[in-house]
């Protein structure tokens, strides 16, 4: 075997047995974890198998390490994405707060139910901007202990960015739009 080939083995195998002996010492069913990774169950042996190449796809990267709560360039594996991360104010916030309460990445993403936790995994990894569902960022406030009151500036700057985006001019609407974030706040009890 060549001097490449056993290097190549050695780095599959190293990754692999981190996932593995994750799985297991969180006794984390391959099942559950490929729900949280957004792959499937067979995908999830293939990366647990040392004798197959371990992923190298960037997404698939940054959702196991998150899940394991480590950073992606642990994995040799790993090529940085040339696109730039998404660095959302309200998300740092659900973060800090998650930090607060002691809450791993794993523990986090399990008190969402099995068709939330891959949008958690990517909301958390940087893939996408606080939600716009008041529904949705409620149920993951409730989680984190987070007041209606504590999350809406976040929310309200999220809709005011999405407003902009779809080509309203805030300058000539302000008394429309005061008075739909009013009305929110009304609603909402805030």
């Amino acid at each position: 075997m060549s001097s490449k080939s056993r290097e190549s083995q050695i780095i599959t195998s190293e990754s692999s047995k981190r996932l593995v002996d994750f799985l297991e010492s969180m006794d984390l069913h391959k099942k559950d974890f490929a729900e949280m990774i957004g792959v499937t169950l067979s995908y999830v042996y293939s990366l647990t198998d040392n004798t197959i190449p371990f992923s190298t796809r960037t997404t698939t990267l940054e959702r196991i390490a998150l899940v394991l709560g480590i950073s992606p360039e642990e994995f040799p594996e790993y090529k940085a994405s040339e696109e730039p991360k998404l660095v959302d104010p309200g998300i740092q916030f659900l973060k800090e707060k998650q930090y607060k309460l002691g809450l791993t990445n794993l523990q986090l993403i399990r008190k969402f139910s099995r068709n939330k936790r891959v949008e958690i995994v990517d909301l958390w990894r940087g893939a996408e901007p606080l939600p716009l569902d008041w529904k949705y960022l409620s149920s993951i406030s409730e989680i984190l202990d987070i007041s209606p009151k504590e999350i809406y500036p976040y929310w309200q700057a999220r809709m005011q960015q999405y407003l902009i985006l779809g080509g309203i001019d805030f300058i000539n609407n302000s008394l429309l739009l005061d008075s739909m974030f009013d009305g929110a706040k009304k609603y909402l009890k805030i």
